[in-house]
C-alpha cells in the first residue's frame, strides 16, 4: 500500500539502469490454455478457463536495495516517496483490494446457513482468508492514479465488483460488490497509514468494511489487521498482520474477535490467530484458532480449555500436521480443500472453517501471486471496447511491467505521475475540485462513521464522462 507518490524523491529510474537477471519460467507450466494475452478458452461446460501464468517472469530485485531509497528520504512522510518500479508487483492496489473474493466460497456458505452462529464463523473465516494472499507477497502494488477504477465480473464465482480511487491525498480506494444473485453486497474504502519504523514498514489500517447477507436482513462491519513488512534495510523480506480485529453482527449484536498475534521474540506465535465468539449477552459460543497463512479451525469454550490446561500440565498432546485424512473426518465438504500441510496444533472435535488455496507451482516466479491474482490484470479480447477508459488493465507502466518491459514501465509510470501532477496544478489554477465518478462521501449505516457509498451507475456503461488519466 502505497510508497508511489507524485513527489518524487530521488533520481532513480529503471530507465536508466538495466536489471540483469531475469528468472526464468517453466515453459511448460505457462499458459494451459496456449492462448496468449487477450485470448480466454472456452471449457466444455461453458465457463471462460482464465490465464495461469504471467506473461514474462518476474525480475529479481537482488541488486537493489529498498535502504538505498529510505535512507534519502528520512522525516519525509512515507506517502510521498516514489519507489523504484522493481519493487513493484504488476497490480494496481484496486486489484489487490479484489482479491478478497478470492475465498467468496465462504460468504455463500454464510448465506446457505440458518444458524447465526454458523453464519459468524463463516464470515470470520471470510475476513482472515482476505489476508491470506498477502502471505510472501513483498512487491507492493501501484499506487492508483486519482479516478482510476477497477471491475471484475465473474459469472462462475457468482459476483461483481467495482472500485475506484476516490482521494489521492491521502490515498483512499473505494470498492463496492454484490452477488450476481442479489444475495450479498459487500462494500467498504480502504485508507492505510503507513510508518516507517527503521528496519520496518508498517500500515495500519483505516476504513471500515462492510458484509450484508440480504437473505438474513444481516450486516456485519470490521477493520482489517495491521500489516508489516521487515527487513527493509538488509535480510529477507518477510511479512505479518497482527492486531484485534472485531466483527460485528448489527442485527444480532453478536460479536467475533480475532487476535492477529505479533510473531514474539522466537517467532513461536508467528501468523497464529486466535479469537471467540460471543452474543450479546457476552456468552462465549465457540473459540476460534489457526493461522491466517493456513487454516482456520473452531470448537466449543469448554473443549479448548480443557486442551490448553491439558497442555500445561505436560499432557501427551503434541503439535502435528493436519493430513487430508483428519479434515475428512472433521468436515463433510473437505473435498473442497487442497492438499496443504498445516503447522497448527489442532484440537480433536474441531470443525475446519477455511484453509489456504494452493499457489501455482510457479507462483514465487509470479510475485508469489495466487491462481486468482494471476488471473487479474487479463485483459480478454473485446474486453478494452467495453471496460472504462479509467481501468487498470488498460494502464500501460503495470501492463508494460507484466510484459517484462521494465524501462518502458518505469517511463510510462513517470509519464503517469507527471500527468496526474500536471492535472491537478491546472485544477487548482481554475479553482476547479475534484468530482469522483462511482462513489460518494456518505456515513456507513451501520457504524455512523464516515465512508464511501456506491453511487451506483457504473454497470450501464455510460463513461462518457470518465477522466482521461492515462
Amino acid at each position: 500500500t502505497g510508497f508511489d507518490s507524485d513527489n518524487s524523491s530521488g533520481d532513480f529510474s529503471e530507465a536508466n539502469h538495466k536489471v540483469p537477471e531475469m528468472l526464468d519460467l517453466d515453459p511448460h507450466q505457462s499458459n494451459r490454455t496456449g492462448k496468449h494475452n487477450g485470448e480466454t478458452e472456452i471449457q466444455e461446460n461453458g465457463i471462460k478457463r482464465h490465464r495461469t501464468s504471467l506473461p514474462a517472469p518476474m525480475f529479481s530485485r537482488s541488486d537493489f536495495s529498498v535502504w538505498s531509497i529510505l535512507k534519502k528520504c528520512i522525516g519525509l512522510e512515507l506517502s510521498k516517496i516514489t519507489m523504484p518500479i522493481v519493487f513493484n508487483e504488476p497490480l494496481s492496489f484496486l486489484q489487490r483490494i479484489t482479491e478478497y473474493m478470492e475465498h467468496i466460497y465462504l460468504i455463500n456458505k454464510a448465506c446457505s446457513h440458518a444458524d447465526p452462529l454458523e453464519r459468524m464463523q463463516a464470515v470470520a473465516a471470510f475476513a482472515v482468508s482476505a489476508v491470506a494472499s498477502q502471505w510472501e507477497r513483498t512487491g507492493k502494488p501501484f499506487n492508483p492514479l486519482l479516478g482510476e477504477t477497477y471491475e471484475l465480473t465473474r459469472e462462475d464465482l457468482g459476483f461483481r465488483f467495482i472500485s475506484e480511487q476516490v482521494s489521492h491525498h491521502p490515498p483512499i480506494s473505494a470498492f463496492y460488490s454484490e452477488g450476481l444473485n442479489k444475495d450479498f453486497i459487500f462494500h467498504g474504502s480502504i485508507y492505510p497509514k503507513l510508518k516507517f519504523w527503521g528496519k520496518s514498514i508498517e500500515a495500519e489500517p483505516r476504513g471500515t468494511i462492510t458484509l450484508e447477507l440480504l437473505k438474513h436482513n444481516e450486516a456485519y462491519t470490521w477493520t482489517n489487521p495491521t500489516c508489516c513488512v521487515h527487513n527493509v534495510i538488509i535480510g529477507k523480506l518477510w511479512l505479518e498482520q497482527y492486531g484485534l480485529v472485531e466483527i460485528v453482527n448489527h442485527s444480532t449484536g453478536d460479536k467475533c474477535v480475532l487476535n492477529f498475534k505479533p510473531c514474539g521474540l522466537f517467532g513461536k506465535e508467528l501468523h497464529r490467530v486466535e479469537g471467540y465468539i460471543q452474543d450479546k449477552h457476552r456468552k462465549k459460543l465457540c473459540v476460534i484458532y489457526g493461522k491466517w497463512t493456513e487454516c482456520l479451525w473452531c470448537t466449543d469454550p469448554t473443549t479448548y480449555e480443557t486442551y490448553k490446561k491439558s497442555e500445561k500440565r505436560g499432557g501427551e498432546q503434541k503439535k502435528k500436521s493436519v493430513s487430508e485424512e483428519d479434515i475428512k473426518s472433521e468436515n463433510d465438504e473437505a473435498d473442497d480443500m487442497p492438499e496443504v500441510q498445516d503447522t497448527v496444533q489442532f484440537i480433536p472435535g474441531s470443525k475446519l472453517l477455511w484453509r489456504i488455496n494452493c499457489r501455482p507451482p510457479n507462483s514465487s516466479q509470479m510475485y508469489n501471486f495466487t491462481s486468482f491474482a494471476v488471473s487479474l490484470n487479463e485483459l480478454e479480447k473485446g474486453m478494452e471496447a467495453i471496460l472504462a477508459p479509467t481501468d487498470c488493465r488498460l494502464r500501460p507502466d503495470i501492463r508494460n511491467m507484466e510484459n517484462g518491459n521494465m524501462d518502458v514501465a518505469s517511463k510510462e509510470k513517470e509519464r503517469l505521475e507527471e500527468k496526474q501532477r500536471a492535472a491537478r496544478k491546472e485544477r487548482a489554477k481554475d479553482e476547479v475540485e475534484w468530482h469522483t465518478r462511482w462513489f460518494h462521501q456518505g456515513t456507513n449505516p451501520y457504524t455512523g462513521t464516515p465512508d464511501w457509498l456506491y453511487s451506483g451507475g457504473y454497470f450501464d456503461r455510460n463513461f462518457s464522462d470518465c477522466p482521461d488519466i492515462y
